[in-house]
């Protein structure tokens, strides 16, 4: 076949390793943001080709939509999309500029009296969702959809007049959390873990570890599944464990385990690669299109947890 004059790819890692094999299921499965970001992450590929990819989700209001986040289909912008958007330029090292400013513009128009983010924007309503996610006309502010960006814009050293109302929303928040789930729990440590006010930060860490142990909403030893309940409202089987909060090892979460219990959960977050060289997603599946789009984005944090604390990938 004649050349093409497309870039040579860098060198296939060798077959029997975890990153060989999650890349021939991403090459299989994905959408081109997460091959985008897969070869960024592990192939030495660049920034700008996830930027490209990115932008396909992008609509005039500066939000994101188009399934970006897969449980929410259609076109519209939502703030979990455009979160999630956030979360792939901070990964690549772009979360700033005009860019994020237009964003935060759209976040500003979507939020709540109290200044914070739903978790879905009634625009949704006629286009498929999860059955899992409700769309109601006057939507409440969530810490699920809020904590992660204002944790992200901070760490960025991101400055709009949006973040003083959102702030103070999150920590009102985690400071009131009683009764709580993992994934609220995780946009808790998301937020926390980039707040301003360090000692601040610390305490609320501190006593949502006892929280989260307290309530059993961590599975600390692998070895005996059944003893760690599944969280109302969750997917069979859909349990935490302590990389999904300190995801990390400079997480604030990372200091609520033990170094055994660490290792032991990063040792079955390791052993959970399928046959395919995809992880499983653990959260209920509602459409064949949507678990597949989603186990990539999986697979991919993965393998970045696992290289944080030092395991081999390949």
């Amino acid at each position: 076949m004649a050349e093409t004059g497309a870039s040579p790819l860098p060198p296939t890692p060798p077959a029997h390793t975890p990153l060989a094999r999650a890349e021939h299921f991403v090459w299989l499965t994905a959408r081109v943001l997460e091959q985008r970001r897969f070869a960024y992450h592990f192939l030495g590929g660049g920034a700008d080709a996830v930027e490209t990819a990115l932008s396909a989700y992008r609509n005039e209001d500066d939000g994101y939509g188009h399934a970006l986040e897969p449980d929410l289909r259609g076109p519209v912008s939502q703030p979990l999309h455009t979160g999630h958007a956030l979360r792939v330029l901070d990964s690549i090292g772009r979360c700033g500029g005009q860019r994020v400013e237009r964003m935060c513009r759209y976040l500003t128009s979507v939020s709540t009296q109290d200044g914070a983010l739903p978790a879905i924007h009634p625009s949704q309503r006629g286009y498929p969702v999860a059955p899992f996610v409700p769309i109601v006309d006057d939507p409440p502010s969530e810490l699920l959809a809020t904590g992660p960006v204002v944790g992200l814009l901070h760490r960025n050293e991101v400055w709009h007049a949006w973040l003083f109302r959102a702030t103070d929303f999150c920590w009102q928040a985690v400071e009131s959390l009683e009764k709580s789930h993992p994934y609220e729990i995780e946009a808790a440590v998301a937020f926390l873990d980039s707040a301003p006010d360090r000692p601040r930060a610390e305490a609320a860490a501190d006593r949502l570890g006892r929280l989260v142990r307290e309530q059993r909403l961590v599975v600390l030893d692998p070895a005996r599944l059944e003893a760690f309940p599944v969280s109302p409202g969750y997917a069979p089987g859909e349990r935490h464990f302590p990389y999904d909060y300190a995801k990390a090892p400079g997480s604030l979460a990372r200091a609520w385990f033990t170094d055994e219990e660490m290792t032991r959960s990063l040792e079955f977050l390791a052993s959970g690669q399928q046959e395919d060289g995809g992880w499983p997603i653990r959260w209920r599946q509602w459409a064949p299109g949507t678990a597949l789009e989603a186990r990539p984005i999986v697979t991919i944090e993965a393998l970045r947890t696992l290289r944080a604390y030092g395991l081999p990938i390949g």
